[in-house]
């Protein structure tokens, strides 16, 4: 089941990063006996943002995506080539039919990203650095048109970034720590710790998460959402006060205009409680709605430790009745 996690993780990671600058198609479907391509993606233009980092430079043409988890193997690889064939002899039929000679250009490349893998299997491959390019990134024959990205072996620098958070252990945490320290403005930086949030939701839903690896990095991701989701709620209650009282004083409705920011700060509230606990009865959120400015603030603290809805509705019945 982690596996499943971590695969539909990466697809939505790569998917949030690529989307914006070309056509992604997840899970893409290829002839002959039925398999799925992880990421196809075709770029709308050859030059891709630098924020991308070495990324870009991956997905400068069409290109197949298959990240794996754990190490990859040979089967695997044979079965990423298979995938590789199909999708080009399927746009060979098609230029076959509209009688055009297709070019080189026009063919995807396979990039395999993995977070490690043996000598043995890249000598059986073929693969090979190349001078221009990092190292980590292997090349197999020409003719073959594949990469196989191994992520720990990357330099740690700022161009490598998006693709060290699709490592393991103590390279994807070292990562983490890197995106967290970008500043808050950093163009991709919001989206993907959403993915992230996202993957260690799923991880700690999920009863079969017993390795220490997951627990690490389920411990590290939570205090940082909660930090994260706290901070946007306080800074949007500081942002309605004060353009609350700035517009009243001009147009003498302070009254009212902060009565609207409180309005947004109670719905990014409910939004947080039912992603968090999930579905909230309307009873709940009639108290929610009449709590005070006072009150509401208090509650986007105290919802970072709830469990359940049983603790909100008991934090409610202590808070609510002076409101009443």
């Amino acid at each position: 089941m982690t596996r499943f996690i971590y695969d539909q993780f990466s697809k939505d990671y790569l998917e949030t990063l690529l989307s914006p600058y070309g056509k992604v198609e997840a899970a893409k479907q290829v002839p002959g006996e039925i398999r799925e391509i992880d990421l196809y993606f075709k770029p709308n233009s050859p030059i891709l943002p630098p924020e991308l980092g070495i990324l870009a430079q991956l997905a400068a043409t069409a290109s197949i995506f298959e990240p794996y988890r754990n190490p990859v193997t040979i089967t695997q690889i044979k079965d990423c080539l298979l995938k590789l064939l199909a999708v080009t002899a399927q746009l060979q039929r098609e230029a076959n039919r509209d009688k055009r000679t297709i070019i080189n250009s026009e063919l995807p490349r396979l990039w395999i990203i993995t977070p490690t893998a043996s000598q043995n299997i890249l000598q059986q491959f073929g693969a090979q650095l190349e001078a221009n390019w990092d190292k980590g990134i292997y090349f197999l024959p020409p003719s073959l048109n594949t990469g196989i990205v191994i992520i720990h072996q990357l330099p740690v620098k700022p161009e490598t970034l998006w693709l060290r958070l699709l490592g393991r252990g103590k390279v994807q945490q070292q990562a983490i720590d890197e995106l967290v320290n970008l500043p808050s403005n950093y163009p991709i930086k919001s989206v993907i710790l959403e993915v992230l949030y996202t993957l260690q939701k799923n991880l700690a839903v999920n009863q079969e998460t017993r390795e220490t690896e997951e627990r690490e990095l389920i411990m590290r991701l939570a205090p940082l959402y909660q930090e994260d989701r706290a901070k946007a709620i306080q800074e949007g209650f500081e942002q309605g006060k004060a353009e609350g009282i700035l517009e009243g004083e001009a147009r003498g409705e302070a009254r009212g205009e902060a009565r609207g920011k409180q309005e947004e700060g109670i719905n990014l509230i409910l939004r947080l409680l039912s992603r968090k606990l999930g579905d909230l009865n309307p009873e709940i959120i009639q108290t929610i709605r009449q709590l005070s400015l006072e009150k509401i603030e208090m509650l986007a603290e105290a919802l970072l430790d709830f469990n359940n809805q049983q603790d909100l509705e008991n934090w409610l019945q202590e808070n609510s009745s002076s409101d009443s």
